[in-house]
């Protein structure tokens, strides 16, 4: 195939309108006229970019894939493609491919004939289609494999043909919808990487959508976290687990601790003095202009909070717990505490001196740094915004 490659996004730069390659105008969707399914969605996918579309069932991220597919039509707003709006244009007129869960091969054909289709209703030369099946097959190590059916491949094998099959006819957006779903956990994490070396060394924008976090996290460039027909938060991996801007976030992405309290009193840089519900003042980040007398969540990552820190070190925000229950999990320990009197607050002590040594019923100490506690509005735990 002759993909031509795109150059990478750049993360850290500012983006136009003129870099998108997809855009979503105020786009709503509705089934029954009454219950929006996607809200107002606003969205520019950049030019050569992967994009995942993440959240739980019914979060309005399927039916925007499907949406920009042409499966399902928007109730209200524009879509765009390179400028042009494609709201009317039928799904096999859009140059978009599509992988999904099931892998939709067709069964009476042989993996050539599946992966030559799409380039024959295209009306593409028969000597063009030979040479492009071969390159496919080639680019998902599948070469020798033309001759057989799809029932006689692997669920792995299977998902790289329809993978081929959405990239054969040099789409410039490939849209994915849980492809990895069926597969075992081993493949499923091959397939991740296969698919991520597949994006990086041909350019194609890809958007991704699944329920699986640590896919979005491994695969990404931005993650758009979908709830209620709303984009949460729409970041880098890295960014959307160290800075979550709401309480939902902070939970559906990795682990999270939460501690409530009320805002006391915030410095012009963002830090923040919070009393928790037991009396204990800490150190937080404020997100969300929380206003003093507000009550207020912060959201602690288990793996930054410390076990028995220093005392002395007065730049550490540090509490009072009790061990609830301790698990071993070979690299680290997970501690299971009470802290403040709330809700069990967990932490990953490694497997050393210092994590070995807790029991459960002790009674511990626990401390973070300022920059790695987020203090969160209640109009946060439960409102997205995007």
């Amino acid at each position: 195939m002759t993909v031509k490659k795109q150059p990478a996004p750049d993360r850290d730069a500012s983006h136009s309108a003129a870099d998108a390659v997809v855009r979503f105008i105020n786009v709503q969707k509705t089934y029954d006229a009454e219950r929006l399914v996607v809200r107002n969605l606003n969205l520019d996918i950049r030019r050569g970019e992967f994009l995942t579309m993440l959240g739980p069932s019914g979060s309005g991220k399927t039916t925007t894939l499907m949406m920009l597919a042409g499966f399902e039509p928007a109730t209200h707003g524009e879509i765009l493609l390179n400028g042009r709006q494609i709201n009317r244009v039928p799904p096999d007129k859009r140059g978009i491919g599509m992988v999904f869960q099931n892998y939709a091969l067709f069964p009476h054909m042989t993996v050539a004939e599946n992966l030559a289709f799409p380039l024959q209703v295209r009306s593409v030369g028969k000597a063009e289609v030979e040479r492009r099946v071969l390159d496919a097959l080639a680019m998902v190590e599948l070469s020798g494999f033309g001759t057989r059916r799809p029932a006689q491949l692997s669920g792995g094998q299977q998902q790289r043909v329809a993978v081929a099959r959405a990239l054969i006819f040099e789409p410039e957006v490939v849209l994915m919808d849980e492809p990895l779903g069926a597969l075992d956990k081993q493949l499923r994490e091959q397939m991740q990487y296969e698919i991520k070396r597949l994006h990086e060394r041909l350019g194609v924008t890809i958007v991704y959508v699944t329920h699986d976090q640590s896919e979005a996290l491994t695969m990404s460039d931005r993650i758009a976290v979908f709830n209620d027909g709303v984009i949460q938060q729409l970041s880098t991996p890295a960014d959307l687990y160290e800075q979550p801007t709401s309480l939902f976030v902070a939970e559906f992405i990795g682990e999270n601790n939460r501690l409530g309290g009320k805002l006391e009193h915030v410095d012009s840089a963002g830090k923040c003095t919070v009393r928790l519900d037991g009396g204990q003042i800490v150190s937080a980040i404020a997100v969300g202009n929380p206003k003093p007398g507000q009550a207020v969540q912060l959201s602690l990552r288990p793996e930054r909070v410390l076990l028995n820190p220093n005392r002395s070190d007065t730049s550490l925000s540090i509490v009072e717990a009790s061990v609830d229950d301790l698990i071993y999990l070979g690299d680290h320990i997970r501690i299971r505490l009470l802290v403040d009197g709330q809700e069990p607050f967990v932490i990953k002590a490694l497997n050393d001196d210092n994590g070995m040594s807790a029991r459960k019923g002790d009674k511990v100490a626990v401390g973070w740094r300022a920059e790695n506690c987020r203090a969160l509005h209640q109009s946060q735990s439960d409102v997205g915004h995007g």
